[in-house]
């Protein structure tokens, strides 16, 4: 048994909570996962797992021994990439995670650029705006907007997400168009979006000092950034888009901006890769390459 690779397994089926997952990420067949974790445990003579017809947990020897084995991967990673130079050439699989809008419109017409740079790096991108468990889907960094929830995550802020209020035309000729925000409470319907917790965000405006979080009604809540512009197109309500979506729409007409004068306090843009991995040549060229490319696109600030 190789003692190095039965240490990944097993760090591996840890983090993904199952065999089926952890057999994946490694692309290696099931049986053999199992037998690397029941050689492991004979070596170690120490039962490191408990498992169940759905998940695997770690005993107390296995959190223990998952701690020193994490530890001990990620320096002999270093040491092998720091040995082979491979930050001159950075190459493999990469796993990145984004959003749909951030996907759409600022990572997909830019990747060819990241590709013919590092033309040995193969880019899995996954576009979702649900969370993503870093860890347990064993993907290499995400791009996200906002407050960061989990704080043992390390982020590098990389640009600010602003945003504007708008309203297709056919909704203003219906309802008409506000002059303030706390006319949202009574006379207007907004499209609202909700996160993977089933929370709604809501509408938030400031001017000169005065802040106002208008109690709104919607008449349609979605959790997928381009299915709420769209849903603003519709006629379906008044909301608050980024301005990087918004702005096309307003220049075409399609949209209305509202409300100029009250502004909602941009989002934080973050890279997020987990603590416990080794920052690769290819996720340190990722990151780079994307910090790069917000910095310098003009509907995003950097502040």
């Amino acid at each position: 048994m190789d003692p190095i690779q039965a240490m990944r397994v097993f760090v591996r089926v840890v983090e993904a909570g199952n065999f089926t997952r952890a057999a994946d990420s490694l692309a290696l067949p099931k049986g053999t996962v199992t037998k690397q974790i029941q050689s492991l445990e004979q070596r170690v003579r120490s039962k490191l797992l408990n498992r169940t017809t759905r998940r695997v947990t770690v005993t107390p020897d296995g959190a223990a021994y998952y701690e020193r084995a994490a530890r001990l991967l990620n320096d002999f990673d270093e040491m092998e990439a720091s040995m082979l130079d491979a930050q001159a050439s950075p190459k493999g699989r990469l796993r990145v995670d984004v959003g749909t809008a951030t996907a759409q419109l600022a990572i997909i017409p830019a990747l060819h650029t990241f590709c013919e740079q590092y033309p040995d790096i193969q880019v899995d991108l996954g576009v979702s705006d649900r969370p993503v468990d870093l860890i347990g889907d064993n993907v290499d960094c995400v791009i996200r907007a906002g407050d960061l929830s989990d704080q043992s995550l390390v982020a590098r802020r990389i640009a600010t997400l602003p945003f504007m209020t708008v309203a297709s035309p056919a909704y203003l000729a219906r309802y008409g168009t506000p002059q303030h925000p706390s006319e949202l409470e009574k006379r207007h319907l907004v499209v609202s979006y909700f996160m993977g917790n089933g929370r709604r965000a809501g509408h938030e405006f400031h001017k000169d000092g005065e802040r106002v979080e208008p109690q709104t009604q919607y008449r349609v809540a979605v959790n997928d950034s381009n299915a709420h512009v769209n849903a603003v197109l519709a006629g379906l309500g008044i909301s608050q888009c980024p301005r990087i979506q918004a702005e096309p729409h307003v220049a075409s007409g399609e949209l209305v901006e509202i409300l100029p004068d009250w502004e909602r306090e941009p989002l934080p843009i973050y890279v997020v890769y987990p603590p416990n991995r080794h920052l690769s040549p290819k996720v340190r060229a990722f990151v780079e390459w994307a910090a790069d490319l917000f910095g310098k696109h003009p509907a995003l600030q950097r502040r």
